[in-house]
């Protein structure tokens, strides 16, 4: 499959004239993409109406889904992925018309309700008078939610090599002791790393890699069976749950949307 890169302007926020309080962005992408690091004058609210796209802040990985969006402040920096077929959407407000939701990158439920007016808002040929209503409607509900698809990679001598090969194969079946002893270390040691260096622990960490990668699959048509052996699990009922409670979707939702 053929990766296209796109470059874009590091801006800082509120730099520059911005014509619009709210603007709607929408694109389908034909080939895997990719963004290099860059930043924006203005918030934006980023979700798929369909497939998976990724958003990364230093070590912080984001991956976006329809049912869960991201907001990302003015002027920061951010990369980003999106693989083909994917359809991207987006709402950018302008610096200094809003409190903002967050000073730092938030997960962000996209419900039903939220969904209509992000929809309401995309509208170009919206009146003044129904757009400052709507726009008024999406500030009072949209919220950060602790409902996200984030995983922080650690970057520690120690944790480097774990980071690796589980991302790189996330059906790798080594346990918290079988790293352990490889790298001559107690399970403790690594233990109190992972809760250090990413807020959690080494199995929800893996169930995190594995959920962002399987979304991935998920998003390229593969079968829920077959997406389940690929991630490390013995069934696609265990890789179900699991993926259900890291993305709010069952797979089979999932691809289907």
């Amino acid at each position: 499959m053929t990766r296209r890169t796109r470059v874009l302007p590091a801006l800082a926020a509120g730099s520059g004239e911005v014509a619009f309080v709210t603007r709607g962005w929408s694109e389908t992408f034909e080939h895997d993409l990719t963004w290099n690091e860059h930043s924006h004058p203005f918030h934006e609210l980023l979700w798929n109406e369909r497939g998976a796209s990724t958003a990364v802040v230093g070590s912080r990985v984001w991956t976006v889904t329809p049912s869960l969006g991201l907001w990302m402040p003015a002027g920061t920096m951010h990369s980003g992925s999106a693989i083909a077929g994917t359809w991207c959407r987006a709402i950018f407000f302008a610096y200094g018309t809003m409190t903002p939701i967050s000073p730092a990158p938030a997960g962000v439920e996209i419900t039903p309700l939220l969904r209509l007016l992000l929809e309401r808002l995309a509208d170009a040929e919206l009146p003044a008078g129904s757009r400052a209503v709507t726009e008024a409607m999406v500030l009072d509900v949209l919220a950060p939610s602790s409902h996200e698809l984030l995983l922080h990679v650690p970057t520690s001598g120690l944790l480097r090599p774990i980071a690796e090969a589980v991302r790189d194969d996330p059906g790798d079946p080594r346990t918290l002791a079988d790293w352990a002893s490889q790298l001559g270390v107690s399970a403790r040691t690594i233990s109190r790393a992972f809760n250090a260096e990413t807020g959690t622990s080494f199995a929800r960490w893996v169930a995190a890699v594995r959920a962002q990668h399987a979304v991935g699959l998920l998003t390229r048509g593969w079968e829920v069976d077959v997406v389940a052996e690929e991630v490390g699990y013995r069934s696609a009922s265990a890789f179900g749950a699991a993926f259900r409670r890291t993305t709010g979707l069952t797979p089979g939702a999932f691809r289907a949307r």
